[in-house]
């Protein structure tokens, strides 16, 4: 069974950094796509950010250039490094995990909302920055 579990997220000053975290287990991550996703209230869930196994990556351009996409395959981890937090960051951020390689989202395919594509998602952790 494919599990994804985000790490802790928690509360930030604006300004601050935080770096999230996501392991994947029962799959073992080589030619996929992973990313990060937001939903803040009230919202639709947005791309944050993807990485494919040949570490292409993809940032919409809805989304500031402060947010760092990484992953670890021999740990099976995704990491989203997050600096510069604002007030308007705050939102549940999940993981998600496309299997395959070429056309996917993180190659750019335009993939709707809500799942983008996605076979898999964590359940998500709260990231909350206060001002």
């Amino acid at each position: 069974q494919v599990q994804l579990v985000e790490s802790e997220g928690g509360s930030v000053q604006s300004g601050g950094s935080l770096r999230l975290s996501c392991v994947v287990s029962g799959y073992t991550v080589s030619r996929d796509c992973m990313g990060w996703f937001r939903q803040a209230p009230g919202k639709e869930r947005e791309g944050v950010a993807a990485i494919d196994s040949d570490g292409r990556k993809r940032y919409p351009d809805s989304v500031p250039g402060r947010f760092t996409i990484s992953q670890d395959n021999a740990k099976n981890t995704l990491y989203l490094q997050m600096d510069s937090l604002k007030p308007a960051d705050t939102a549940m951020y999940y993981c998600g995990l496309e299997l395959g390689w070429g056309d996917t989202y993180c190659s750019g395919r335009d993939s709707p909302p809500p799942d983008y594509g996605m076979d898999y998602w964590g359940k998500g952790t709260l990231v909350t920055i206060s001002s």
